[in-house]
């Protein structure tokens, strides 16, 4: 007993700690690392140019913005103009950065957000504001607001893990499908409520379908004969134009989806 109250009050040996040395060294390796937005090299003119392209994105992102603001205030028609400038801003920042050479993952994802942002939320909520003040129920126009942006939000994360075909689209793009809506509050044949919600809604639910849809470019190719019915409808009637053309290429997503079931060797992609 003597011998352990020499003992006591002592605090029991523990192992030796490892030297405080290393974990010193280790500091500048545990520093997150801040990846540069713009690869390569970062002259002024690359700067300037980077700046250009990924300022046209933020521009879609605020113009998205707008349109939220003026979809409050009932302002609709500017509301889906303002959509319209999103689109053609955000078909300006990829052209710019592939142009310029500072296309980057740093722009990509801002891209991805922006269209999420503005042809998602954006697009939903006026479009919701438009059902609204076309006489639908909000309980009938909240839900098909909000398929709008969850398959906004599928269709661009499923566009980004996947690899791209430069024919078709897998889906009908998010883009295409905010600048349809928006024109049709402009010149789309006008339709009782029920309807205008169900079109809607197909056409949100169109962006994450596996039915291939043909790109813009492909369909400006083709021949110029192809194009005068069209036109001499739209001298007509450019509602029930738009409403055809609309239809028409909805339609076509599941016919050539019948085409490449007989031509296994084609492959789909996003």
């Amino acid at each position: 007993m003597a011998t352990l109250g020499r003992f006591e009050g002592v605090a029991p040996v523990s192992p030796a700690l490892p030297p405080l040395a290393p974990l010193v060294d280790d500091v500048d390796a545990a520093t997150p690392i801040t990846i540069p937005l713009l690869p390569g090299d970062r002259t002024p003119a690359r700067r300037f140019k980077f700046a250009l392209a990924n300022g046209c994105t933020i521009a879609s992102l605020l113009l998205g913005m707008t349109a939220v603001f003026l979809a409050i205030n009932s302002e609709l028609r500017l509301a889906a103009l303002a959509i319209l400038a999103c689109v053609i801003f955000d078909g300006c920042d990829g052209a710019l950065a592939r142009k310029f050479g500072v296309a980057s993952p740093f722009g990509a994802q801002m891209d991805s957000l922006a269209d999420l942002s503005s042809f998602g939320v954006a697009t939903g909520l006026v479009s919701y504001q438009w059902l609204v003040l076309q006489g639908a129920s909000p309980y009938a126009a909240g839900p098909v607001a909000g398929l709008i942006v969850v398959c906004a939000a599928i269709r661009l994360a499923r566009f980004n893990v996947s690899p791209k075909d430069g024919r078709f689209f897998c889906g009908v793009p998010t883009t295409m499908a905010a600048a349809v809506l928006a024109l049709n509050m402009l010149i789309g044949p006008k339709l009782p409520a029920v309807v205008e919600v169900t079109v809607i809604g197909v056409y949100a639910l169109a962006m994450v379908s596996s039915f291939p849809y043909a790109k813009l470019v492909r369909v400006l190719r083709l021949p110029l004969w192809l194009w005068v019915v069209p036109a001499i409808c739209a001298m007509i009637s450019i509602q029930a134009t738009f409403a055809a053309v609309v239809g028409g290429y909805l339609i076509s997503g599941p016919v050539l989806a019948l085409v490449h079931r007989r031509r296994p060797a084609l492959a789909i992609g996003a």
